[in-house]
C-alpha cells in the first residue's frame, strides 16, 4: 500500500474511534487499563444494545481496574460490574464499588465457586491471561452460567498464533472457536456432523473481529424444524 492510502486509511480508523463513546470514556480513566485501539468499535457493537440495562457484567484480568470504571459509566447504574483477577491486590477496587473474585481462570474449582455465589450473568469479557486453556476453561465454564440474550467475549485472540504462548497449535482458542462454528451449524438434523454436546444448545451465534471472538448466547433462538408434510 502506497504512503497516500496508508494515511488515509490512519485518519478514517482515527475518525471512527473519535466517535466512540466508550473510547472517549477510556480516555479519561482515573487508573490505567490497556486496551488495543480497534477494540473499540467491536465492543460498542457488541454491547451497545446493554447500556442502561439491568445486566451482570463480568470482566476478566482487571490489572489497576480502569476498565471497571470504563464499564460502570458506558453501561449506567443499572449494571452489576464484577472483577475477577489473579492478583490479591485487586481487591482495593471493592472501596470503589466493584465487587472482586480472586482466583485462576484456567481452575474449574474457582469457576464452580463463582458461580454458585453471583448466579447467571449477562456478559463476560476475557482480558486474563490470554493462554490456551485459560481462553478455552473460561468460556466452557461461562456457557451454560449466562442468560439468554447474553454475550461471551474473548480478546486477545491473537495470541493464538504466537510461539510465547505455545501456538500454532491445534489446540489454540482459535481453534477452538472454529471447532464450535462446527457445534453451531450441526443443529439440523440432516447433517453429517453429529455434535452432541451443551454447546450447541446454548451458542446461537459466533462473530469474529481483530483479535476478539464473541458467542452469543440465546437457547430460544435454536434452529426448530416447522416441517411441512
Amino acid at each position: 500500500m502506497d504512503p497516500v492510502n496508508i494515511s488515509k486509511q490512519s485518519k478514517t480508523s482515527s475518525d471512527n474511534l473519535g466517535q466512540s463513546t466508550l473510547f472517549n470514556i477510556y480516555k479519561k480513566l482515573p487508573y490505567t487499563s490497556l486496551k488495543i485501539d480497534t477494540y473499540f468499535l467491536a465492543y460498542e457493537e457488541i454491547f451497545k444494545k446493554y447500556i442502561d440495562k439491568k445486566i451482570t457484567f463480568i470482566e476478566v484480568g482487571v490489572l489497576h481496574g480502569g476498565s471497571l470504571f470504563m464499564w460502570r459509566e458506558y453501561f449506567g447504574p443499572k449494571a452489576r460490574i464484577i472483577g475477577i483477577d489473579l492478583d490479591p491486590a485487586a481487591k482495593e477496587l471493592e472501596k470503589h464499588g466493584f465487587e472482586i473474585f480472586i482466583g485462576s481462570q484456567s481452575d474449574k474449582f474457582f469457576w464452580e465457586n463463582f458461580y454458585s455465589k453471583i448466579g447467571k450473568i449477562d456478559i463476560l469479557l476475557d482480558d486474563g491471561g490470554h493462554v490456551n486453556d485459560q481462553q478455552i476453561i473460561t468460556l466452557n465454564e461461562a456457557i451454560n452460567n449466562t442468560n439468554d440474550g447474553g454475550v461471551i467475549v474473548v480478546e486477545d485472540t491473537h495470541t493464538s498464533y504466537l510461539r510465547s504462548f505455545g501456538n500454532p497449535s491445534k489446540y489454540s482458542f482459535i481453534n477452538y472457536s472454529k471447532f464450535l462454528v462446527d457445534a453451531v451449524n450441526s443443529r439440523f438434523t440432516d447433517t453429517n456432523i453429529k455434535m452432541n454436546n451443551n454447546f450447541n444448545k446454548k451458542i446461537y451465534s459466533i462473530n469474529f473481529y481483530e483479535s476478539i471472538v464473541a458467542m452469543n448466547i440465546d437457547s430460544k433462538k435454536m434452529y426448530k424444524c416447522f416441517c411441512v408434510k
